[in-house]
This record gives structure tokens, C-alpha cells and sequence, in this order.
């Protein structure tokens, strides 16, 4: 193995939704840094970005229920919903600006509408139902949602889900229609191709080794090429981690202190996809639930109308599973090689806690493919299993930290780690993940480029007009960018919205 040495600014690990949303916002930034990707496989977006890995659901907050937690006194808090709302709609008007630029084309390639709903069984629920209703639909962001327990208008909404539906049991549901679906593994696709455009690096099957400081304070990548079997070393300023469930080792080789103390519970998941075209034919919607008692927010099970390679399909979970692996394509001692002396404890008292998390997840592996199909007949009451196929979904590592609420705590959602020099910075977590990798972005440029930022503020408004200021608190302004950002990325245009995509599935 002979070695080089080469010198960029810029250095992304991972060729995923997220190096690729950063590296094509500091290309508009700053057209001149040289910036260089490093990634593992053979192609982009083939771990948490690839869309049979992930829901595809555009997060924003519309359906999901976790977001928008029951408070002890019974009503409903809705602001962390909002967040998650107006951190999507960052994402839109990005990829809007990218669009309109023509850096990328064909938008209902990767995004396509499709109406979000929540649904309920069960008095409790549907009372549950009815107040978050009653709490977001008061908010400018959500105020074009509906509320239904009519047996007949439900028909309406949701047919595959209401027929042959014998039960007593009260039924609700939520539905709104300017959701979306969004296949990130044909965005991440389009955002590297656009780089490449910009003389951006691209280097696949290379693997990270190493990270180190040099003495002069840059950071040092050692990088095993797998196509000529050299070790390379490349040096930069900045580096990101953007490696999914890869990121929280490569962290910790940096050695920085904000990367001590920090662990990764890694957790599997499985769809079922309808291998039917008439069923999938005849629902047409994502459909969240609410979590089963004591399962984590990631299992919040879900009937989801997706769009892959321009076809319509359905799927349905996730059901979680538990894989000692970080990535799909990972090792089996990727957890036990995480925990270091700097997060033993974190990870033991995580242990201690999550011993009912374990429990479930051991449950859920447990679980027959038949087991599987009486789960999805509470959304579906006609469900057979010769219908339905599995699919293993990506890895996803929840982050463990101590925090306020005590040692080893485990955290759902998605969480930057960034050098106190601003040198390095990674993303670590899960859901919701890459439908705010924007604000992601975001929050790292004020992080680790502070002094660039005031120089980059202009076209940052340029590329994302609501950039500083909270569209909840400015309605007008919403349905301004909601609108522009429809027209955009071909969300408004009416051949492609309910029925009419019967088409699509027969042109595939």
C-alpha cells in the first residue's frame, strides 16, 4: 500500500442527503472552496438516504403524532410540531431555489403531493385526536387540516383502510392535503450529480481510517482507496460527518470533547410492501398511527402511499428490529467498537434504562411474517399475506447522552455535534432527519462559519427567503413561500394529485 497527500478545504464523509444538501449550499456560498467527498460504496445515497431505507415522508409534523405529546393537564403541545414544520419548509424552499436555477431538474422525480392523515381507534384516542386537532389547526401552518369520525367521509379518505371494517370501535382521523412524499435517494442522486457539475470531488469506495489534527490545525483524513487498495491522506479546514449510522465512530476518532460521552443504540427496521397493484391502487395517503404502549417513537406504525422509480407503491411498519450494526452494509461489532472509555457509563446507564426498549425490540424480531400481517389488518382489515412482501429498511442510531434528565439518556430525533472551534461537525440520530437537513445546514453554518456569515446572509435569503424569521408568526409570508414552493417543485400541478396517478403505476 503506497500513501499520498492532498490538501481542500472542505472534506464531506459520506455520500448521503446530508454532505450533499451541505456541499450544494456552500457551492452558492462559496463557489471557489475546494471540496472534496469521500464515501464508502460505490454510490450515493445508498444507506438512511436510500428510499426503500427510510419512509419517504416529507416531515412535517402533519401526521405524526409523537410529535405533538398529550401534557399531564391534557392538552396538547404543539410547539415542537411547529418546529418540525417550519424546518421542512427550509428544505422546500432550498430545493425550490434549486429548481428555479436550474441546478437541479425534474422535481416530481424526488417529491411528489400526497395528502398526510393521522388515525386513531378507540375512545381515548380519537378524544386525543380530536384536541391536537382542535390545537394545530388554530396555527397558519396546519390550518388546512380536516377532522373526520364520519364512517362515511373516512370511506372517502381512506377506502382500503374502512372496507370490510367490522368493528364498533370509535375511529378518527386527520387529513391534510399538502403533504408530500420525497424519495431521498433520487435527491441525494441529483444534489451529487449537480457538485460533480461544480468540480466537486466525488470518491467512492473510499473508506475513513483515521482522523487526526495536524500541528498546524487542520484535520488529517486517512482514507483507504478500495479500487487501487492505497492509503491516502487528504487534509482541510472544516470537515462534516455525514456517514448516517457510520458518523458516531468517525466522531469519535477526532478525539474532540463534545464527542466524548455520547453513545449509539442501533435499531433495525422492516416494511411490508404490497406486492398487489390493484390494493396499492387503492389508497392513496400516508396514514400514522400512534405507537403501541411502550415502543419508541421510530415504531409509529404507518400505511404509506410512496412513489420509487416513478411507481406507485405501498408500505406498511415500520416493524423495529435490533442489529448490533450502525449501517445496513456494516459490521456486527459496530456497537461493541463504539463504546470507549469516554462512554462506558453513558452507554451502562442507557442499559439500565431501556430495558423495556430492549424488551420490545427482542419481541419485535421475534415476530412471524404472519404476526407481521395481523399488525397491518388494524389499518387493513382485508390484508392476506400472500399480498405482502418484506423488506428490510436502514439502520437508524439513536443517540445516548447524558443530559438534565439524567445519565444516559436516549434521544429520538436528529442532533448536530460541532467542534468549539467550528472545525468539525457531524450529524448523528434519526427521524426527522433528512426532511430538515436544511436547517440542519443551517445551524452548522452559524456554528462552525461565523465569520462568513454575515458575508453569506444575502444569498442565503436569496436561496431560502424565510431564513431568521418564523412563518407561524407570518402567515402571509407562509402562504406566499407555501405557494412558490408548490409551483416550484410541481406540487400544485393537478394531473399528478389523487386519482389521476393511476397512471403513473401503468406507465412504470
Amino acid at each position: 500500500m503506497s500513501s499520498s497527500h492532498n490538501k481542500s478545504d472542505v472534506i464531506l464523509i459520506g455520500a448521503g442527503v446530508m454532505s450533499a444538501t451541505l456541499g450544494a449550499m456552500l457551492k452558492e456560498l462559496s463557489p471557489e472552496w475546494n471540496i472534496k467527498i469521500f464515501e464508502k460504496l460505490e454510490k450515493a445515497g445508498e444507506e438512511s438516504s436510500n428510499e426503500w431505507n427510510n419512509a419517504g415522508t416529507g416531515h412535517a409534523a402533519l401526521c405524526e403524532l409523537n410529535y405533538t405529546p398529550e401534557k399531564p393537564d391534557g392538552s396538547i403541545e404543539i410547539a415542537k410540531a411547529i418546529k418540525i414544520n417550519e424546518q421542512f419548509q427550509l428544505s422546500r424552499q432550498f430545493w425550490s431555489f434549486l429548481v428555479n436555477n436550474k441546478r437541479i431538474s425534474s422535481p416530481k422525480d424526488f417529491i411528489m403531493p400526497i395528502p398526510h392523515m393521522s388515525m386513531v381507534l378507540g375512545e381515548d384516542d380519537v378524544q386525543f385526536l380530536k384536541k391536537r386537532f382542535a390545537a394545530l389547526s388554530g396555527n397558519p401552518l396546519f390550518k388546512d387540516m380536516e377532522y373526520s369520525e364520519d364512517p362515511e367521509k373516512l370511506k372517502e379518505w381512506i377506502p382500503l383502510i374502512m372496507e370490510e371494517r367490522t368493528s364498533s370501535e370509535p375511529i378518527a382521523a386527520t387529513k391534510i392535503d399538502s403533504g408530500t412524499d420525497v424519495n431521498f435517494g433520487a435527491l441525494t442522486n441529483m444534489l451529487i450529480d449537480h457538485l460533480k457539475n461544480q468540480n466537486v470531488e466525488v470518491n467512492y469506495k473510499h473508506a475513513i481510517k483515521d482522523i487526526k489534527r495536524t500541528k498546524e490545525g487542520m484535520w488529517e483524513v486517512k482514507v483507504h482507496n478500495m479500487l487501487s487498495d492505497k492509503i491516502e491522506y487528504h487534509t482541510a479546514k472544516f470537515i462534516f460527518i455525514g456517514a448516517g449510522g457510520g458518523s458516531l465512530p468517525l466522531l469519535q476518532k477526532t478525539g474532540i470533547p463534545e464527542s466524548k460521552h455520547i453513545g449509539g443504540f442501533p435499531v433495525s427496521g422492516l416494511f411490508l410492501v404490497c406486492k398487489d397493484p390493484e390494493i396499492v391502487e387503492k389508497h392513496h395517503a400516508k396514514v400514522y398511527g400512534k405507537a403501541k404502549l411502550g415502543a419508541p417513537p421510530m415504531s409509529v406504525p404507518h400505511l404509506d402511499t410512496r412513489y420509487i422509480d416513478n411507481k406507485k407503491s405501498l408500505l406498511f411498519g415500520p416493524f423495529a428490529g435490533f442489529s448490533p450494526k450502525f449501517l445496513k452494509t456494516g459490521s456486527n461489532m459496530d456497537l461493541i467498537g463504539s463504546v470507549k472509555p469516554s462512554n462506558v457509563f453513558t452507554m451502562l446507564a442507557a442499559g439500565a434504562k431501556e430495558m423495556s426498549l430492549t424488551k420490545y425490540l427482542v419481541q419485535q424480531v421475534m415476530l412471524s411474517n404472519e404476526k407481521r400481517v395481523e399488525e397491518l389488518r388494524e389499518f387493513v382489515p382485508t390484508a392476506k399475506l400472500e399480498d405482502w412482501e418484506v423488506v428490510v429498511a436502514g439502520q437508524r442510531v439513536q443517540v445516548i447522552k447524558d443530559t438534565d434528565k439524567g445519565k444516559g439518556t436516549l434521544q429520538f430525533g436528529t442532533e448536530i455535534v460541532t467542534a468549539s472551534d467550528g472545525s468539525v461537525a457531524a450529524l448523528l440520530g434519526a427521524s426527522p432527519g433528512a426532511s430538515t437537513a436544511v436547517h440542519a445546514m443551517l445551524e452548522i453554518f452559524e456554528k462552525c462559519f461565523p465569520q462568513e456569515l454575515k458575508q453569506w446572509e444575502p444569498k442565503i435569503k436569496e436561496m431560502i427567503p424565510s431564513y431568521g424569521v418564523s412563518l407561524s408568526e407570518n402567515p402571509e409570508l407562509f402562504e406566499e413561500i407555501h405557494a412558490s414552493t408548490a409551483k416550484a417543485l410541481g406540487l400544485d400541478d393537478k394531473d399528478w394529485a389523487g386519482v389521476e396517478t393511476k397512471v403513473l403505476s401503468e406507465k412504470a
